[in-house]
């Protein structure tokens, strides 16, 4: 890698850490440039503004990790459900970058950004449809094999998986607590049993 490409990553990356625990809006230039220890002109040699590094952020470390993270797990899975659940209790429970107190960036991205930029709103729907319709393959998947039952709506079901995660990291943030991931969690197994 150039050291132009490592520059670029390092702001990135820094940018992204101190984002997640501030917020974005309320994260200057000036404190990421403090935090990378890269002058101004470095900064905006690699970004015009600070919405194109935040995109940047999206399309070059957010879609990736999600794809590793929300969408693999999900790709031809033995048991759909089952598959849904473990991926969003290691999300939850085990994740070690995810706190309870931050919640998710793409959702705090989400709250943050779309009432502002269309771009970003475009951006964190596609994540949002890719992780959806992950989770449809997989039920649509589990139901053609009878883990499932025929009249379950494979839409509803990720739909309501989606409404379910991003609803609980945002109380877990307000309660700054792991409690309120594991009601969800709980409820989360009886639905999904109510469904086989």
């Amino acid at each position: 890698m150039k050291k132009s490409q490592e520059t670029r990553l390092h702001i990135l990356q820094s940018a992204f850490e101190l984002i997640y625990s501030k917020g974005y809006q309320t994260t200057s230039v000036d404190e990421i440039i403090a935090r990378t220890k890269v002058t101004k002109g470095a900064f905006y040699y690699h970004f015009k503004t600070k919405d194109e590094m935040g995109m940047a952020i999206l399309n070059e470390l957010l879609k990736p990790t999600f794809a590793a993270h929300f969408i693999r797990p999900l790709e031809n899975p033995d048991d759909a459900l089952e598959s849904i659940y473990r991926l969003l209790y290691a999300m939850l429970m085990e994740d070690s970058f995810m706190t309870v107190a931050n919640g998710c960036p793409a959702s705090n991205f989400t709250q943050e950004m779309a009432p502002w930029n269309a771009e970003f709103t475009r951006t964190l729907n596609g994540l949002s449809k890719d992780w959806e319709q992950a989770m449809i393959d997989a039920i649509e998947n589990s139901r053609s094999k009878g883990l499932i039952r025929k009249e379950a709506d494979a839409r509803t079901v990720a739909v309501f998986v989606l409404s379910g995660y991003w609803g609980v990291r945002n109380l877990g943030k307000l309660e700054n607590s792991k409690e309120v991931y594991l009601i969800f969690l709980n409820g989360l197994k009886s639905y999904f049993d109510s469904l086989k």
